[in-house]
């Protein structure tokens, strides 16, 4: 445990990452126009619809979002997480836009990252949660050494759902259970679906 932190605390989380369609940056005050990411996790379309199943609601003040931002930089000097936004690249539609939100928390004692990712409504049915995965499983494998990947989605996101079983699928991962009352919002508890992925099964589907 001792040697796996030291080799933590010596090596950085990417500022970028770079995949076919999606330029994935740090969040933080230096990457995003607080006004404008204000506005989208604010009065963004459907933005109900977005934060319906997410553990957050809609912002009601600017600073909210500043505060988000502040508390997710201290996550990511910790090394507790570390959250980006996804920019489409050159030659997709809305390319530069921010298209959402993704990060993964990490468990350095059980050697475990989790993700999560949410998407503008106009940046939905592209794809882009399981390019994202793929882009988070490599770093998780390759170069944090963590031996477990877990993604989880509340109860009744179908979307999430979907999308997750067909990547935890292509990289031989697996559904692990559903956890009762993982989760309150609005004053009601939800239940949360788990899958996971081992190193060992990460490494023989993309062998």
């Amino acid at each position: 445990m001792g040697e796996l932190l030291e080799r933590r605390r010596n090596e950085s989380f990417p500022e970028t990452i770079e995949t076919d369609r999606l330029r994935i940056e740090r969040l933080s005050h230096e990457t995003v126009d607080l006004p404008e990411y204000y506005r989208i996790c604010s009065s963004d379309e459907a933005i109900d619809e977005v934060t319906e199943y997410l553990s957050w609601d809609p912002h009601e003040s600017i600073r909210e979002t500043r505060e988000y931002v502040d508390m997710v930089e201290r996550q990511w000097e910790r090394g507790d997480s570390a959250a980006y936004l996804l920019r489409p690249r050159e030659n997709e539609d809305g390319s530069g836009d921010i298209a959402g939100g993704a990060g993964m928390t990490f468990d350095w004692e059980q050697k475990t990252g989790t993700l999560g990712v949410w998407l503008r409504k106009r940046f939905w049915g592209r794809g882009y949660s399981g390019e994202r995965a793929a882009a988070f499983m490599r770093l998780a494998f390759d170069r944090l050494d963590l031996d477990v990947v877990a993604v989880e989605h509340q109860a009744g996101n179908e979307k999430s759902q979907r999308a997750i079983e067909k990547y935890a699928d292509r990289f031989g991962g697996s559904y692990d259970g559903t956890v009762r009352n993982w989760e309150v919002k609005s004053g009601e508890a939800h239940d949360q679906h788990r899958y996971t992925i081992r190193r060992e099964e990460y490494c023989e589907a993309t062998a």
